[in-house]
């Protein structure tokens, strides 16, 4: 029975070997290669692009949009950016201000969307150390359906990493709508503490056109005006081999993460109008302002954030046209309890240029 049992076992490990080997690629073969280039310190200097789409999670108001980023190299010490964030409409991509246009109780008007950053990297410590690259091989004849049914080999090329390590600076403004009753009630307040100058609290309710009793539901308008400050480290590499059998390999990433402080002391809630639109003596909806009914009622005792912060990786290529793409997570300053933030952002086209237009000239 023994004999029987260790045959039975022998003859199973026979045939899963003997699968295994069938299963092996017959493409799967050393490969040889010529490099092309392998320069990281030969990147274009300027990069250009268009945000045809972002999509920001931001407890204050979730919007959408569309912008434009620019990044410049200047020489080996220092590098500067750019750019601006804006929504497409009020409909879907401005989600406080389309809520206030149907839902707000109160007189203020609600403010578009707006986000601008500029800054600079300075380049703390900028070197080069030997690396590796996992190419995919590619060949003309994959093209299609064969291409995307198919589990492509790679290889890894020796190559040359651009390291920096930097520390970044810069300044952040940006204004938006924001839903007043969700921060009051994340607060554990409500709109009694928003008193006119007599000390005359905000209504808790209001009478509707059907003539029943509503929450008065108020919006206002926050800005920003802030600094960063944190560090990145960013790898560039820019190599190119030819393979033998196969298309060129090329790996130009530049990638960046970092990682900043934020800092608002310019940090303004608008203060919220009202007006009365019934009879408190009927009491019914009169449909009309009331003479002298319309009051302003301060926001001061809403709590705000002065201090977050953030992560975030940005990856373009070094090419005369090409994408690129970000994201970041964190706490914004803002209103208390309403700061958490998540970005996502591409960038399509991207125009890189190395602003280098001379051209050697000689005499006849």
């Amino acid at each position: 029975m023994n004999h029987r049992f260790l045959m039975i076992m022998a003859a199973c490990m026979t045939l899963s070997v003997s699968l295994f080997a069938q299963g092996e690629r017959k493409d799967k073969t050393a490969v040889t290669y010529e490099e092309i280039y392998d320069e990281p310190y030969s990147v274009n200097k300027l990069f250009v692009g268009l945000m045809p789409l972002y999509g920001e999670l931001f407890a204050t108001n979730v919007n959408a949009g569309f912008g434009a980023e620019a990044v410049y190299y200047h020489k080996d010490k220092m590098d500067f950016r750019v750019h601006f964030r804006k929504t497409y409409s009020q409909q879907f991509f401005d989600f406080a201000r389309d809520l206030s246009t149907k839902q707000s109780s109160v007189d203020n008007r609600a403010e578009v969307y707006n986000y601008y950053e500029f800054g600079a990297t300075y380049h703390i410590k900028d070197f080069e150390e030997s690396s590796k690259t996992k190419m995919f091989l590619y060949k003309k004849s994959y093209k299609g359906d064969k291409w995307a049914a198919r589990v492509p080999l790679s290889a890894d090329v020796p190559c040359k990493v651009r390291k920096i390590y930097g520390i970044r600076l810069g300044g952040i403004i940006w204004d938006s709508s924001t839903d007043l009753a969700r921060a009051l009630s994340a607060q554990k307040l409500n709109n009694n503490v928003l008193v006119t100058a007599e000390g005359k609290p905000l209504p808790l309710q209001e009478y509707n056109t059907a003539g029943k009793q509503v929450n008065v539901h108020p919006f206002t308008n926050i800005s920003s005006k802030g600094l960063y400050l944190g560090g990145s480290m960013s790898w560039i590499k820019n190599v190119a081999v030819n393979f033998d059998k196969f298309e060129e390999g090329v790996d130009d990433l530049m990638f960046t993460a970092y990682a900043d402080i934020l800092f608002a002391p310019s940090l303004t809630l608008d203060d919220i109008v009202y007006t009365d639109k019934y009879d408190a003596s009927t009491p019914q909806y009169i449909g009309t302002p009331i003479a002298g009914s319309t009051a302003t009622y301060s926001a001061d005792p809403l709590k705000t954030k002065k201090i977050g912060f953030r992560l975030g990786i940005d990856g373009h290529f070094n090419r005369q046209f090409g994408w690129s793409y970000g994201a970041e997570v964190g706490y914004r300053p803002s209103l208390q309890s309403r700061t958490f933030y998540a970005l996502l952002k591409i960038s399509f086209p991207v125009f890189g240029t190395n602003l280098d237009y001379k051209v050697e000239s000689f005499g006849k």
